[in-house]
């Protein structure tokens, strides 16, 4: 994360798709969209999805993206090499197929030589949930050679890593990490006493316990990514609460330092578009719920009666009304949209469909 002054953290959050194997028509459409949403990213909200990209394109754009929350899809692709150099942490929110967080699969033309053959995944060290799935990728090479058990946190979680024809036969071992033969190992060197991961074989060594993906150093501070809030900068179990007991009083009194949980970050304010309910940004209130604003602030409140029907979202940019079947859809159509980095919040339209990027520094 970029460190300031004034603010601890600094990131960009772009939206993750739920398309699975489906692309637009048009591919030279298709890696523009996919372009667009992924330059200068940092932080994906949801499943990254890397389909039908042609032998030729650029792909550099993807080096920014250190975490991803949901899965990671490359399937039917035909480039060479994927450079998620700078990826560390798969979450794992969202499983492909119910069962993989990680799933590389027919990346490869059947009447040519093009194909995926180097993975480039070298800064990857946690997927927090789920299972790998590599397999049909005919000119890949070194993947059955990564740690995965290292890598992967469960245990238990299915790991099918399938040799492809050309491993140990014309594959060559390069000497900078690039196959990702030599990846670093963050658990399974380290001492007994280690809750998780470690940057060394020794008990001082040990990263805290809500570390992901490994750390520079023993405090919560030092964590490559959280395992389950980042508070500024500090992985944290839970947000700060509204509310804190006083020991003194024995009641339970106003926090000045609360904040609301948005994903795996604690933020002072939810984005634009979002709603608070208790102290977390969610995109719409439930059912049993209904949306006020009090001091500037949405909020979902408990209806006293039938809550009232909400009414149907618009788009901020367009003023195009999206029926509520489109709200938490992303569709191949909807996403042909520049993405616009908007200090007021996330891009897009009123139903979330766009999740779009932020500055997250803005709400903290």
């Amino acid at each position: 994360f970029q460190t300031f002054t004034h603010i601890s953290v600094c990131f960009t959050v772009c939206p993750g798709t739920d398309n699975k194997l489906s692309t637009l028509s048009d591919l030279d459409q298709h890696y523009h969209t996919l372009r667009k949403f992924y330059e200068n990213c940092e932080v994906v909200m949801g499943n990254l999805e890397i389909t039908s990209i042609e032998h030729n394109r650029n792909l550099n754009f993807l080096k920014s993206i250190r975490e991803v929350t949901g899965y990671l899809l490359v399937a039917l692709n035909q480039f060479e090499y994927l450079p998620l150099e700078n990826l560390r942490f798969i979450r794992g929110t969202k499983l492909y197929e119910g069962r993989y967080a990680l799933a590389i699969f027919l990346n490869y033309r059947r009447d040519g030589y093009y194909g995926l053959r180097q993975l480039g995944l070298k800064n990857l060290t946690e997927i927090l949930n789920g299972g790998v799935y590599v397999d049909q990728n005919k000119f890949l090479c070194h993947a059955d050679t990564i740690h995965w058990q290292d890598i992967v946190k469960n245990p238990h979680a299915e790991l099918l890593v399938v040799p492809s024809n050309n491993s140990g036969n014309s594959c060559a071992y390069s000497t900078d990490n690039t196959d990702c033969v030599c990846c670093p190992v963050t658990k399974t060197v380290c001492a007994e006493q280690c809750d998780g991961r470690c940057f060394g074989p020794y008990v001082s060594d040990c990263c805290h316990r809500e570390c992901a993906g490994g750390c520079s150093g023993p405090k919560d501070t030092d964590c490559f990514a959280c395992t389950n809030f980042n508070d500024s900068g500090a992985c944290v179990t839970q947000c700060p609460q509204p509310f804190v007991y006083n020991p003194t009083t024995f009641q339970l009194e106003h926090n000045p330092k609360a904040k609301y949980t948005y994903g795996a970050f604690c933020v002072k304010k939810c984005p634009h578009n979002f709603v608070v309910d208790h102290s977390s940004c969610v995109r719409a209130c439930p059912s049993n719920k209904m949306e006020v604003e009090e001091n500037r602030i949405k909020m979902c409140i408990p209806c006293t009666d039938i809550c009232p029907k909400g009414e149907t979202p618009t788009s901020i940019f367009t003023g195009q009304a999206f029926p509520l079947s489109h709200i938490n859809v992303l569709s191949a159509e909807l996403i042909n949209m520049k993405i616009l980095r908007l200090h007021c919040g996330l891009m897009g339209n009123m139903s979330g469909v766009h999740l779009g990027c932020v500055f997250l520094a803005d709400f903290i």
